[in-house]
């Protein structure tokens, strides 16, 4: 039975080869792909491009007045260097949440991999995570290309 697992290893590793040249030139499949071996490029810690990213998500709170939570990060080795967050701030219990959520958010992220940030209740905040994290997605997507 082992003696089959390197053929479909192999099969596997010929049919991605012989798929990389289609589709159109620079695509998301082609940028997270090995030039090397043609084989898909992990989504780990590190395979992120170092740089400066922005990135909005939404949310609805009670209040039925949608808030925004803009995200931008320094991205270095795959690392959160450094994180600015503003928040839109549409209701007055919003903002008291959001500012809470922006003193607080700091120690969360900052100086841990992109891979593990994700927040959940924030200084008693939990909808203006869920807006984070929206635009944390975003941003790792961009930065993962």
């Amino acid at each position: 039975m082992n003696s089959k697992k390197p053929l479909l290893t192999a099969a596997a590793g010929l049919a991605l080869l012989g798929t990389a040249g289609c589709g159109s030139a620079g695509s998301a499949q082609d940028a997270a792909t090995d030039e090397a071996s043609g084989t898909p490029a992990p989504a780990t810690s590190g395979e992120y491009q170092d740089g400066e990213y922005t990135a909005t998500g939404s949310y609805i709170p009670p209040s039925n007045t949608k808030e925004e939570v803009t995200v931008s990060l320094t991205l270095a080795d795959g690392v959160v260097t450094d994180l600015q967050v503003s928040t839109s701030g549409n209701h007055p219990t919003s903002k008291r949440y959001q500012a809470e959520f922006t003193n607080g958010v700091q120690q969360e992220v900052v100086g841990k991999p992109l891979d593990e940030v994700k927040v959940d209740k924030v200084a008693s905040s939990s909808l203006t995570s869920s807006g984070f994290n929206k635009a944390l997605d975003e941003i790792k997507s961009e930065a993962s290309r």
